[in-house]
């Protein structure tokens, strides 16, 4: 075995502790969904398709993500560590594919971190507008405040913090959160059906291209069942109802979003309504009171709380998987010694997390697109690795098996591939130039750096040693008792 390869593979012996129930992992996947997307994007996904056309886009995103779903829901039981993506791509295509295939869903970790560190201080500026001070400079036009800088700064340490201590502290702050969130959801869903009209959806569709700039963002809005791999080792559950929580929380997901575009298009908002948060203005007209809307600022901040949690959970877990597996530098593999919580990869993903609130709210967007693009190339190699694992490791335990799997790859692979096409250069909603694919281009660059300085410091470590490091023991071939789970 390659020189320090022995080293990692003890450091990594203590591992995670396995404390997360079904309820805290659907509220660790659905939190994730459901983050502040949901408060600060209905208005301009209305005025883009239509209220009917963006609500066809959410349900036509989540059909994508159900795909997705299904593969998740066989793989992540049958190969569950750390990291996820990271085992099965490299048990079907070996460690270079499986690199591009962590580090791009490390983008849209980290994005979706960024855009809750930027979210924060958008909340609280609305809910106490007098907090802007220390005017820095415009982006688009756009004033960035440091005191709103701040905030941002402040809440990443805060969530670093929480993330430090252990994995029961994190996720019981995520299931206090989401049930806050879903009592604020459910009073909107309410308020909105009785006091709204449907002659207020008008217009139900604007046209094909707005239809696609929505559909574009739907990935970003449902990245999130996807960190429940990341945290496989530390799920004490039957293989099998893991599968089942993946496709529950998408199905949630699709439904709370697809409500949130018909309850905020059913509200005749008046004309100095605050349309950069519309829905925030629809809950207000709904009850006919200002505080209505607060409450609704409220339910935002816990959707920050519970989206930002989960992808900090997530991302830190990628990235001490990618480390433990030699793909990122060893050091970001370090687990606390009491808590047993990836110390090293925490204060990484802080790190980049903590850049976004200086740039103010135009970061929002950016993020969101470059996030959904990075997340459905992730995707997009999972098909891949999905059908091949099907025909190249039959043996392999699936305590969840897919019917018809081989249909179910191919439509995914299809799918995911097509939403990656709409990303780019010649489509109406390709990313703009040059904020949105400078994060692209930066992340690419820092990942090749990242890539050559491991593969030097990797020589010697064949490619079987690096699976092993990244599935640990887990044999992919051998029979499992965990098939007969129910």
């Amino acid at each position: 075995m390659a020189e320090g390869t022995e080293k990692l593979t003890s450091d990594a012996a203590p591992a995670f502790r396995g404390v997360l129930g079904s309820r805290e992992v659907w509220s660790l996947a659905f939190g994730a969904m459901i983050g502040w997307g949901w408060v600060v994007m209905s208005g301009e996904m209305i005025d883009k398709a239509g209220s009917l056309g963006s609500i066809l886009a959410v349900l036509a995103g989540a059909i994508m993500v159900g795909f997705v779903g299904l593969i998740y829901a066989e793989l992540t039981p049958a190969l569950p560590r750390a990291g996820g993506e990271l085992g099965f791509s490299i048990l079907a295509f070996g460690p270079n594919i499986s690199w591009m295939c962590g580090w791009a869903l490390l983008l849209a970790y980290v994005a979706i971190s960024a855009f809750e560190a930027a979210a924060l201080p958008t909340v609280v500026n609305h809910l106490t507008p007098n907090v802007a001070m220390g005017h820095i400079y415009e982006i688009e036009g756009k004033k960035v405040y440091l005191s709103l800088a701040a905030i941002g700064v402040i809440g990443t340490v805060v969530i670093a913090a929480v993330n430090w201590v252990g994995v029961k502290t994190s996720t019981f702050l995520q299931g206090a959160a989401t049930l806050g969130l879903l009592v604020v959801g459910i009073a909107f869903f309410v308020g909105s059906n009785a006091t709204g009209h449907t002659t207020n959806l008008d217009p139900l569709w604007t046209n094909t291209k707005g239809f696609l700039g929505v559909l574009v963002m739907t990935p970003f809005l449902f990245v999130g069942f996807d960190v429940i791999p990341q945290a496989a080792e530390e799920i004490q559950l039957p293989p099998r109802r893991i599968g089942k929580l993946i496709l529950l929380s998408i199905a949630m997901a699709a439904l709370w979003y697809a409500l949130v575009q018909w309850g905020v298009g059913l509200v005749a908002l008046k004309p100095d309504a605050n349309q950069d948060l519309r829905t925030v203005s629809a809950m207000s007209a709904a009850f006919n009171s200002p505080w209505a809307g607060k409450l609704l600022l409220f339910g935002g901040i816990l959707g920050i709380l519970t989206s930002w949690n989960a992808f900090f959970i997530g991302g830190t877990r990628l990235v001490y998987a990618m480390a433990r597996g030699r793909m990122l530098p060893a050091w970001l593999a370090r687990l606390h010694p009491q808590h047993k919580t990836p110390i090293n990869a925490i204060l990484f993903v802080a790190s980049v997390t903590i850049i976004a609130p200086f740039f103010g709210k135009p970061v929002l967007l950016w993020v969101v697109n470059a996030g959904s693009l990075a997340t459905v190339m992730a995707y997009f190699l999972v098909a891949l690795a999905f059908l091949k694992l099907r025909r190249t490791a039959p043996q392999l335990p699936r305590p969840f098996k897919v019917s018809g799997g081989a249909v179910v790859g191919m439509l995914t692979a299809v799918i995911t591939f097509g939403f990656i096409l709409l990303y780019l250069p010649g489509s109406p909603s390709a990313l703009k130039w040059p904020s949105e694919w400078a994060i692209v281009l930066v992340w690419i660059v820092l990942g090749v750096v990242f890539f050559l300085v491991q593969r030097q410091k990797n020589t010697g470590l064949s490619a079987a040693e690096q699976q092993e490091l990244i599935l640990g023991e887990h044999d992919p071939h051998a029979a499992s008792q965990d098939d007969k789970l129910p």
